[in-house]
């Protein structure tokens, strides 16, 4: 289990600090923050209005200026950082991190991680995994959502070089009904690496952990959700996090025996068709928004202020 804390932090190196603990308590085994500069930032001008059609939202609208202000308040510096990897260590709790521009890779490492995160949205992101697979992570771990077969596929060829390594299934909708939850994606990843998870972004209010149950029969290998120690609506991403007894729940779940999982499979037959979904189905017209704005949403710049996306093959990244 990943416990993911996110933005649900606030920014407060305090909260950091009783998440970190909180997230041992229910019994993760990993805790993961990003590693993320609202500096890095893209202003894209087309977002800023975006763009509806006949009644349809072809861009999302999320203005540069209101989502600068909001991450600003939401930075956290080298020493909070520190806090983070101590608070870990006095915890018994091993320390990952989602790298989101290049730029920073070296200094992720020099940090003391050696558990890596790429998100959905970077799992195009090709010259970004290398740069990270040059400082030999002892993990690295890829979510899926918004992506296509032919990205996933190029992703698990370069990967596999990590002698452990995960390729997670994730539907890029906050938050994921169950008609979308599209589980037979995961046998698809099973015949690309040898380890999978899943990256579940349900409600706990609207749908508890059904999807987990499901993933779990498939025995997957790594479980992320994020989690809060706040009031679910005290934060940007509550709405899709668990709290710690909703952590220890989950926590549960995951180490179901054959006989449990055989007997949640046969109560819940019905069901199977709805979870299931299609590992070829084309992407929902939310996933189709989300990729749009968040593929390029961070990215490094250079000494002559020149962005480079995390995909860009032909600029290299001085480390």
């Amino acid at each position: 289990m990943i416990a993911e804390l996110c933005q649900n932090h606030n920014g407060d190196v305090g909260i950091i600090k009783e998440m970190v603990a909180a997230a041992a308590e229910s019994g993760a085994e990993y805790a993961k923050i990003q590693t993320i500069h609202s500096s890095q930032l893209t202003h894209r001008e087309r977002f800023d209005e975006g763009l509806i059609e006949g009644g349809t939202i072809k861009t999302i609208k999320r203005p540069y200026d209101q989502e600068l202000k909001r991450l600003k308040t939401l930075d956290i510096d080298d020493a909070a950082i520190d806090i983070f990897l101590e608070a870990c260590k006095d915890n018994n709790i091993k320390p990952m991190t989602t790298i989101f521009t290049r730029d920073v890779v070296k200094k992720t490492f020099a940090q003391g991680f050696k558990s890596i995160k790429l998100a959905s949205f970077d799992c195009i992101s090709y010259p970004l995994a290398k740069e990270i697979i040059d400082f030999k992570p002892d993990l690295l771990i890829v979510s899926t959502g918004c992506s296509y077969k032919k990205e996933i596929e190029k992703m698990a060829h370069i990967i596999k070089t990590v002698p452990n390594h995960a390729l997670l299934h994730c539907v890029s909708i906050y938050p994921t009904p169950l008609n979308e939850a599209n589980i037979s994606r995961i046998d698809y990843l099973k015949t690309l690496v040898k380890k999978v998870g899943l990256s579940d972004h349900s409600e706990y209010s609207e749908n508890k952990l059904e999807i987990l149950k499901w993933c779990v029969c498939k025995n997957i290998d790594f479980v992320e959700r994020h989690f809060t120690i706040l009031e679910k609506d005290e934060t940007k991403d509550g709405r899709v996090s668990l709290n710690p007894s909703e952590m220890k729940e989950a926590i549960e779940i995951c180490n179901w025996g054959n006989e449990k999982k055989a007997k949640f499979l046969d109560e819940n037959k019905k069901d199977k068709k709805l979870i299931e979904g299609n590992p070829n189905r084309e992407l929902s017209a939310v996933e189709l928004l989300n990729r749009d704005y968040y593929q390029g949403r961070f990215a490094s710049k250079d000494s002559s202020n020149r962005t480079i996306y995390n995909w860009d093959e032909s600029i290299s990244i001085e480390n």
